[in-house]
Formats: C-alpha cells, sequence, structure tokens
C-alpha cells in the first residue's frame, strides 16, 4: 500500500496565491498533476519515500509537491521492470518503434505547458524551456527510424562452410539518472533509444525538478496503457542519493546512465564496476571558444553570448573559457561587454528575458565564490559579478572576467554564468589551454582557415568529444553522438552509433558443412 500525505506533513506549504501562482495552477492542471504528487510509477502510481517540494527558482514559491520513492518502492519497481523488459524485448523492433511515436505524439500535444513547467521548475526561459521538449519530440523521431535500423553484420569467416555475423540484442533493464538542468531531454535522449532498443527504462530524475518527471512519466504511461503494455516499462522512482546509490548498485540494472558531477559520476561509475554492470557517463564540461584573428568576429560575438549566459549559465555545454588573439581580443572584449550590457534578467516566463535565475541558493553561493576566487588568484572582474540578493529568486549577473589560463578557478567548472576570457599569441597555445583541463565535453574554433579547420579537428587538435567550427560548443544536433572524454566521462547519447550503448553485442558463427574445421588451421583428432 501507498501512504497518503498528512496534514502535518503538507502544513505550512508555502503555495502562493499571486499571478505566477495562477499561472502554476493551470500548468499543472493541463498535466494532471496537483499540489501533491505521487512520485513512484511501475505500472500504478505510489510512493513511500520523503515529500519533497518544487520551487520556482525565479520567485521562491512552492509550485507542489512529489511523494519520493523509499528503497522498497525501489525494489518492487525494479522488480515490476525487470518482468516489463521481456514483454517488451518480444516485441518486434518496428513495432516499439510505433509505441515510440505514439509517445513522440504525446509528447507534441502537450508541449507548451510541459516547456513551461520546465521554466517554472528549473528556471530556464520559456523558449528554452519548449525547446527542450521539442528535443524530445526529435530524439523520438530519430528512435522511430532507427528501430527499422538496428543492424549487424555479416563477417566473413575463414572456414568453407561457415557463416559468421554480428548480432545485437537488448540489455534488459536501463537506469537513468538525469540531471535537474535538463529535466526532460537527458531522459528522453536515454528512453527513446532505449525503448526500441527493446529495453525497459527506470528513471530517477533530478529531485529539485520531480514534478517535471512525474508529468512526462504520465505522458508515456498512458501511452502505454492505451497499447495494453506493461506500464512498468517506463517506471520512474523518484528520489535522492538513496536512491541513484540502489539503482547503481543493483544488479537487476543492466545499464545505468548518469548525468551529473564528475564527482558523483566517478561514484556511480565505481558502483557499477564493482558489479560488472555497464555504465553511460555524462559528466563535466569546462568548455573553450577560440576566436582566432580570421575569424568573423560578428558571429563569434553572438556565438559567444548564446553559449556563456544561454540557461543562465547550467549548461554542461556552456561556454566557460573565452581564448582570444591578441588581435583582436581587445575590439572583442569592448563588444562582448556591451552585448553583455543588454542582456535582459528576470523572470523566465516573461517575454524579452535573456537569462533566468540559477536553479537554487546553492547556486547562487558557489557563483559568489567563483568571483571571490577569480579575484584572489589574480583576475579581474569585467563585467557583472554580483549575485542579486534585493530579487526574490536566484539572480545573478552574467559575468565576465580576464585571468591567467592556469588559474586554479578556470579549471574548476562552476554551474552558473562565468566567462572567464584569456589572451593567446599562437593558435597551438590556444589549443593546448583548451586541452589542459580536466573536462573533456565541447569545444569550438572559430576561423575562416581551412588549414587551421583541419587541424582543430585532427589528431593534433581539441581532445573533446564535441569539436565545433564556427558554432558554438552549446545547441548539439541530435543526429550526432553526444559526450565527451576525460573527467566527462566517456559516454554518448543520442545519434550515431549512441544506440549500441543500449544493446548486447554477440558474434554468431553458424556451421552449415558437416565438417568440424577449427579456426587458425589447428588440428585437434
Amino acid at each position: 500500500m501507498f501512504a497518503q500525505p498528512s496534514a502535518r506533513l503538507l502544513r505550512n506549504r508555502a503555495f502562493s496565491t499571486s499571478a505566477a501562482h495562477r499561472t502554476t495552477s493551470v500548468t499543472l492542471k493541463a498535466l494532471g498533476l496537483d499540489a501533491y504528487n505521487l512520485g513512484v510509477y511501475n505500472g500504478t502510481w505510489g510512493g513511500n519515500g520523503n515529500i519533497v517540494e518544487s520551487v520556482n527558482p525565479a520567485t521562491g514559491e512552492v509550485i507542489g509537491a512529489v511523494q519520493q520513492a523509499n528503497l522498497t518502492d525501489l525494489n518492487q519497481t525494479l522488480d515490476h521492470a525487470t518482468r516489463a523488459a521481456k514483454v517488451w524485448r518480444s516485441v518486434p523492433a518496428p513495432k516499439r518503434g510505433e509505441i515510440v511515436r505514439q509517445m513522440r505524439n504525446a509528447l507534441f500535444a502537450k508541449i507548451e505547458p510541459l516547456g513551461k513547467l520546465v521554466a517554472l521548475e528549473m528556471g530556464k526561459i520559456l523558449p528554452e524551456g519548449i525547446g527542450e521538449v521539442q528535443e524530445y519530440i526529435d530524439i523520438a523521431d530519430y528512435a522511430v527510424g532507427l528501430s527499422r535500423m538496428l543492424n549487424g553484420q555479416v563477417v566473413p569467416s575463414e572456414r568453407a562452410g561457415h557463416m559468421m555475423m554480428e548480432v545485437w540484442n537488448p540489455l534488459g533493464v536501463v537506469g537513468v539518472i538525469s540531471a535537474f538542468n535538463f529535466p526532460v531531454a537527458v531522459y528522453g535522449w536515454n528512453s527513446a533509444i532505449s525503448m526500441v532498443c527493446g529495453n525497459s527504462v527506470v528513471w530517477k530524475g533530478a529531485p529539485t525538478t520531480a514534478l517535471t518527471s512525474v508529468a512526462v512519466t504520465k505522458i508515456l504511461a498512458e501511452v502505454l496503457e492505451t497499447n495494453n503494455l506493461p506500464g512498468a516499462i517506463c517506471s520512474l522512482a523518484s528520489g535522492g542519493a538513496e536512491i541513484g546509490n540502489a539503482i547503481a548498485q543493483d544488479k537487476r540494472v543492466n545499464l545505468v546512465s548518469f548525468t551529473g558531477s564528475t564527482n558523483t559520476g566517478r561514484t556511480v561509475a565505481l558502483a557499477v564496476q564493482e558489479r560488472f554492470g555497464k555504465s553511460l557517463l555524462e559528466l563535466g564540461g569546462n568548455n573553450a571558444i577560440i576566436v582566432h584573428n580570421d575569424a568573423d568576429i560578428d558571429l563569434a560575438v553572438r556565438s559567444v553570448l548564446f553559449a556563456a549566459v544561454g540557461t543562465a549559465g547550467q549548461r554542461c555545454t556552456t561556454t566557460r573559457r573565452l581564448f582570444l588573439h591578441a588581435d583582436i581580443h581587445d575590439t572583442f572584449i569592448e563588444r562582448l561587454i556591451k552585448a553583455y550590457g543588454q542582456i535582459k534578467i528576470g523572470n523566465p516566463l516573461e517575454s524579452g528575458i535573456l537569462c533566468g535565475p540559477l536553479h537554487t541558493k546553492q547556486a547562487v553561493a558557489a557563483f559568489e565564490q567563483g568571483v571571490s576566487d577569480v579575484k584572489a588568484q589574480g583576475g579581474k572582474i569585467l563585467h557583472g559579478g554580483n549575485a542579486l540578493h534585493h530579487l526574490a529568486g536566484n539572480f545573478v549577473e552574467p559575468t565576465i572576467t580576464s585571468i591567467a589560463h592556469d588559474a586554479p578557478v578556470v579549471h574548476r567548472e562552476i554551474f552558473a554564468p562565468i566567462l572567464h576570457t584569456i589572451k593567446y599569441d599562437d593558435i597551438s597555445e590556444a589549443v593546448a589551454w583548451n586541452n589542459e583541463v580536466g573536462q573533456g565535453l565541447s569545444s569550438s574554433l572559430f576561423t575562416t582557415s581551412p588549414e587551421k579547420m583541419f587541424n582543430w579537428i585532427g589528431p593534433e587538435g581539441s581532445d573533446c568529444g564535441i569539436i565545433n567550427v564556427n558554432i558554438p560548443t552549446n545547441g548539439a544536433e541530435i543526429g550526432g553522438a553526444f559526450g565527451g572524454e576525460k573527467e566527462t566521462g566517456g559516454g554518448r547519447e543520442s545519434g550515431s552509433t549512441a544506440w549500441q550503448q543500449y544493446m548486447r553485442r554477440q558474434t554468431c558463427t553458424i556451421n552449415y558443412s558437416g565438417m568440424l574445421p577449427l579456426a587458425q588451421g589447428i588440428k585437434f583428432e
């Protein structure tokens, strides 16, 4: 039995009566949510864990509450998901794709309220919130096509009368642990691809965006139930670190896909490896843009502005380091500061706002510590540098610094809109500085020189998983494999051959000769 909330648990909830709360109520209702919601789904809804409140980071007001899973709930959910995986894997892959297509249509029908909930709960501006839901829709489109192309290959055999081939089969249960900054899209990348590969999925979203997790799961569950399929194919176990740790340690979870910090990712990877499971890691990013002296400056300024300020600096692909050639350094900084001065900061639901709040008060504190560290380590604040404590939400000023490339603060990922600018003289120097940090997610070079472009994407260029030219570090398309190297974890999600991580590769040799020749000409008689 699942517990119901008591009056004591729900008393003193700071639900606002403001116009913002009325907008919230309409949004929740459109998504089948209420002020209190169950956060566990495995074919039925429930939850016996702690109640967590979702807070609007722009206002500090409570949006709603979710009752999370406890370990018993998770255990039951994994049992259901394991059984559901056995049903789902027997469904032909193109028919699995048809179910994902229906999910795509259901998501599209709710794109406006779901995008608005992302803006309310995470804090990104409304166009980005809607764009994030569109990203799930796009990967679902991709997955539908992929469901007819999960191809193996025939391998020439050295033995007469033998056929050798490579086939791909489902893993079983995939656990997805996602972060607050993309509460819809990251799950979508994993879920849509994993589902057409024949796996069931158990999702633990971030506790601070639990309402979004519930809303998405409700949309998917309705499709499964309409098609008389087990709801546990798309299970949800809302919770914190305890639930995440249990997913990482449980042998029933064949693959754990984790998105979050490098430190937590290291813990997850060790736990999964301890039981010889599989992990897919999308961890920290300390991304750089290099602007050479032959670059299109207008294009580069606009790109840096979007990449450094978008989502208030809370994307894993946010540009945090900017290397400027000495010839164009001063002019570029002048134009960039002017562009920063035109950024509107405020409620992410308001038209014209480009920079919303940070997600939590802790993020504001990390921003302030970062600014302090810049000053202590010999850097200068060229623009911004202040937390806007006079506003109700978690707002800070997008900040530009000037600092040495090897300052410790530059090598640390700060999940806030702080952009470190560094002057260089030779492009080989800038490439070396791009590569010297522990993270290796995204990077970009702005140049009009084909020679420099191809050197950048070659063996002596960037060591990141994403190596762009004349576009910013963020805004990746779903068709390419998304992920990074080094402390970013090495995982790949979304397009290209990323689907192979969600399947079991098997080599099969068939002997139709009636003879028994051994490989390498070995005689064993």
